[in-house]
């Protein structure tokens, strides 16, 4: 929805002939192997994302877009907090491409950019996993000092993984920011824990397998039927990670990225991405028409 940055950042361009962080993207998840793109939206997004996509992406990758709304999902016999506005969040928004997606598949935020080498990490992973395929999954890591914000706090998942470099755990910290010369999050009301920026942390960059969304519907059933009255309830992917994992029941290998990571939280953060991506056209990483 974009309510720190200000409007549709997924669609805002950064790169010299209009190109979004999401073209960049997907451009790079072409060149990895990937097949498919599907687009997570809002259903009242629709024709602004096939407005920007449907042209330039004819012919060189699949298409599909799902639409992410306030009662996918939720049982008939479940009452909503009128209170609650937007949809449920990030495990949600996945559950909602669980009729156009029956293979391997990575899931990323529209709004960050991650660098060439973490698609090729993830697909060449998903195609050969370590130990059993059904349930094998991954994820992409990069160092928390290299993912903040100059203009404000943001969200990360913080990593913990045993000698094989296997997940052990992901905790949400949904308000980290640098304070005089500090990394500070908020662990609770009134309460906040100093962070080191050595930190190994989630941006959303997802490996899974098919079977994740048998998970995900299960386990959102249970979760809506606990929080349906909670207007700031939230389903996020890590939660059901977390616990898959406690149980046994999947094995998630963390991946480390060497590339650049940045994103666009708020307005503010827009000048650096573009920065950002002439440095990488000027390198020649992209073309300077990324759509030719």
């Amino acid at each position: 929805m974009g309510s720190r940055y200000g409007g549709l950042k997924q669609v805002d361009p950064v790169g010299p002939n209009g190109e979004a962080i999401i073209d960049y993207s997907i451009y790079d998840a072409i060149r990895a192997g990937y097949g498919k793109v599907v687009f997570v939206i809002r259903e009242s997004f629709a024709d602004a994302f096939r407005e920007s996509f449907d042209s330039k992406l004819k012919g060189k990758i699949e298409t599909e877009y799902v639409f992410q709304e306030l009662l996918n999902f939720v049982p008939d016999d479940v009452e909503v907090s009128a209170e609650r506005q937007k949809p449920w969040g990030t495990g949600h928004a996945v559950l909602v491409a669980i009729d156009v997606i029956n293979e391997p598949f990575a899931v990323i935020n529209a709004d960050d950019y991650y660098g060439p080498g973490s698609y090729q990490l993830t697909h060449d992973y998903l195609l050969n996993p370590n130990t059993d395929p059904a349930n094998d999954y991954c994820m992409v890591g990069y160092m928390l000092d290299k993912t903040l914000s100059e203009h404000g706090y943001v969200s990360r998942g913080i990593c913990e993984t045993d000698s094989d470099e296997f997940l052990q755990t992901v905790v949400e910290r949904t308000h980290i920011e640098r304070v005089d010369g500090k990394i500070i999050t908020q662990i609770e009301e009134g309460k906040t824990m100093e962070l080191t920026g050595n930190e190994v942390v989630s941006m959303n960059f997802w490996g899974f397998m098919p079977s994740y969304f048998d998970h995900l519907e299960t386990y959102f059933t249970h979760f809506i039927r606990e929080n349906a009255q909670n207007p700031k309830g939230e389903f996020y992917i890590p939660t059901v990670v977390n616990d898959l994992i406690d149980k046994g029941k999947i094995n998630l290998k963390v991946l480390q990225s060497k590339d650049l990571w940045f994103g666009v939280t708020y307005k503010e953060d827009k000048a650096s991405a573009v920065n950002s991506i002439n440095k990488l056209i000027a390198k020649g990483v992209y073309p300077e028409k990324l759509w030719k």
